[in-house]
Formats: structure tokens, sequence, C-alpha cells
């Protein structure tokens, strides 16, 4: 199965299409990658890549990459980030399709992360190779857009809206992360199906070795957070119940990530004299998933929007399979999900006096207790989250995309016909 896929994000950067990919390409699929050069979430070119450049890259696992040149995201402002996306979206298509233009596909798959925009160029790439167009739901637009606070004005808002029916209607498939994301995606999809898919964790199912660099933890009780440093994540919670926890001996705060906030994470941690809080970079998803199987808890927090309690983050799998319990301050179907599963505890979203709670009291349980809720959460990772379990679902659903529109190609035939 020939299978392009569409994203704006993907290695070095880290973002779970990448393992997605390289299980698609396990499982026997003709993977090409379509890109940008990659900047995520610094804003900087990363080293040995060009913001200009056009080039293949064959990626270590063994299929082709094809990156397009695209403006930096920069300081992050409105105007930076709006020339990403639009420079992506534009080189996507004016040099993608050159840079493609031998290439034949079965399947063109988004990876719907915010912006929208990109699934343009998918829709552009399905109707030019005749290919099944699928895109996976990351994020819910135009709410994204608010939640983020980066457009308020509502006739905007409206107009983004009318851009994400009319894709969302030339698609042959919608995947939407979180089961939440069905009834707002349905609303804007017309007779298009829309079906669950999770994001899978990337935790193999045998522990592999201890990376050469692991990095050092402080002795104590370790909460460890991983993942991006952005406004939707609640940073601001996260210094706050360091603030509440300062005087208790022995708990620590590990921050493994970078993003927008991390500046303003080192000037709270300065201005407050937080020696609770560990700040140790980005790093590569082997060396934090090590880390994270040598803490005591693992933390994720969300902001109180209607939109984020709608989604399931992406870290949670992961959370889930490396097995240690989980302290979830967040609202709405993820931290349903920690409650299902028995993974670990949760508190609402932004409420870091309860959250502080909540770090005493699990560090009050039992080692056993903890461990269970470690393991409880590896099971729940193994039946609902586990890869080449949920990689095989979703070849299935390429093929059904397929055959829907052959379908569909046949009665309009037939139709024109008569």
């Amino acid at each position: 199965m020939k299978t392009l896929i569409v994203t704006q994000y993907f290695w070095p950067e880290t973002f779970r299409i990448n393992t997605v990919a390289e299980a698609l390409h396990r499982a026997g699929c003709e993977v090409t990658v379509l890109t940008g050069q990659p900047n995520y979430p610094d804003g900087t070119i990363f080293k040995g890549y060009r913001a200009w450049r056009s080039d293949r890259e064959l990626h270590p696992a063994g299929y082709e990459i094809f990156r397009v040149p695209l403006i930096p995201r920069g300081n992050k402002t409105a105007l930076t980030l709006t020339l990403n996306y639009l420079s992506f979206l534009a080189s996507s298509i004016l040099v993608g399709q050159w840079r493609l233009r031998k290439k034949e596909f079965d399947v063109v798959f988004v990876y719907g992360t915010s912006p929208v925009l990109q699934a343009l160029a998918g829709a552009f790439f399905s109707s030019r190779k005749r290919a099944a167009l699928i895109v996976w739901v990351q994020d819910l637009w135009p709410e994204s857009l608010s939640a983020t606070g980066y457009v308020k004005n509502p006739y905007i808002l409206r107009r983004v809206a009318g851009l994400v029916r009319w894709i969302y209607h030339r698609c042959d498939l919608l995947l939407v992360q979180s089961r939440s994301f069905v009834d707002s995606t349905c609303a804007m999809a017309g007779e298009v199906p829309v079906v669950y898919y999770p994001n899978p964790g990337d935790v193999e199912r045998t522990p592999p070795e201890r990376p050469r660099n692991p990095v050092s933890l402080p002795s104590g009780f370790n909460v460890t957070f991983s993942g991006n440093l952005g406004t939707v994540q609640s940073v601001e919670t996260i210094v706050e119940v360091a603030e509440h926890l300062r005087d208790e001996p022995h708990i620590n705060f590990v921050i493994l990530g970078s993003g927008s906030r991390l500046g303003w994470i080192q000037r709270e941690i300065k201005r407050r004299a937080l020696a609770n809080v560990y700040l140790l970079g980005r790093v590569e998803p082997a060396v934090a998933n090590d880390a994270m199987a040598r803490s005591d808890a693992l933390l994720i927090t969300l902001k109180n929007v209607e939109a984020l309690n709608k989604t399931v983050p992406s870290k949670l799998s992961t959370y889930f399979g490396i097995g240690r319990p989980v302290l979830a301050c967040m609202d709405g179907e993820g931290a349903e999900v920690v409650k299902a599963s028995g993974a670990g505890i949760t508190c609402e979203a932004e409420n870091a006096e309860r959250l502080a709670a909540l770090i005493l009291e699990l560090r009050s349980m039992p080692q056993a207790a903890r461990d269970e809720m470690g393991m409880a959460g590896r099971r729940w990772y193994e039946k609902h989250f586990e890869l080449m379990q949920l990689t095989d679902v979703l070849v299935d659903h390429f093929k059904q995309a397929m055959n829907g529109r052959d379908l569909k190609s046949t009665k309009e035939a037939m139709g024109g016909g008569q």
C-alpha cells in the first residue's frame, strides 16, 4: 500500500506521527513523508537543515522523507506563526508536486495537528494522485484557535469553520484522536465517515536497554513532566504547585521538554527561588522514556478550556506504557481515561493547591499501591494504545477508505453514463 504522509511536523521533531510512520513501514506499507524543515518548538532550524532547502532524506528505518522550504516559527508571534504555516502550505504544494511527480499513492494520510491548513496540501495530492484522503484530526478547528488565544474574532472563526467543512467534505475518512471529537467532527463532515482512532504510545513491548547517555535524576520523590511547554499545557500550574511544596523535603519536579513557555518558567524559578524544579531540556524519546521509568510519578497538566477538555493528550498513552503512576491535573476525556484505567489520580485543571495535596497523598502511599497504579496503566496501554496493534487497525482503515473511494467513483461513473 503506497502511503503519502503529509505533516508539517516530523522527525527529528518529536511528534507521535514519527512512530506511526515507522510502524506503517514495519507493517509493510510503502511510506513516503512530505514535511517541512524541522524547527519545532524553539523556532530555529535544527542543525544540519536549511530553511530554504528542498531535499530528499532517507529515514534510518528505510523510508523516504521529502522536505520542502518554510519560514521558521521564529519568536512565535502571530505574524511569524502565520508565515510559518502559509509557507509550508505553499511549498508543500508547489515544491512537493515536483518532488513527488514520479510517485503514485493509494492513500494520502494527513497528520491533522494545528494548523488545519496543511490538510489542503493533502486534498491537493489526493486529487492529483487519485488516492484516498484520510485526515487524522488531532485538534478541533476552529475551537483550538480560540483556546490558544491567537484568534478571538467571531468573523474569522466562522470563515475558518467554513474552510474546515470544505476540507472535511473532500475526505474519504476522518479519524479522531478522542471520542469527544466525534460529534463536533461529524457536524462538520457531512456524509464523510468519522471514526475514533487514538494516539498510540511509543513504548516497546520489551523494555530496551538503558540509553548510552541517560539523564541524571535528583534523589527523592520525582514528579516528572515530559513534552511541549506551551500555552495549553498550563505550565503555570506546575510552577505554582512547586511553590506550594517548596518546603516539603525531597519532592522534586523534573521537566523534560521545551516550548514557547520555557523562558517564562526559567524566569519564575529564579524569581520565586524554587530549588525543587529541574529543567532537563528536550531529549530523545528513548532517553525521556528511561527517565520517566525511573520517576515516582508522571505529571500531565492542561488549561481548563472546553476544546482542550475534549482531547486526550498524546503523551498519556506513553505515560501508561511506562508503567508509573499518573498525576492528571486536567478535565474532560483525558481525566476520565486516567480514572477508568486506575493508572493514577486526578484533579480539576489549573488547581495547583489540590494537585499539591494529591502529590502528598501519592507519596504517602505504600510502594505496592503505587506500583499497582503503574501496572494498571500498563495493562490499559496494552489493551488500548499498543503501537503495532493500532497500526493493524490503521491499515484496515486505509483499505476501507480506498474501497469507499472506488465505490464512490464507480457510482459517479454510472450516474454520469445514464
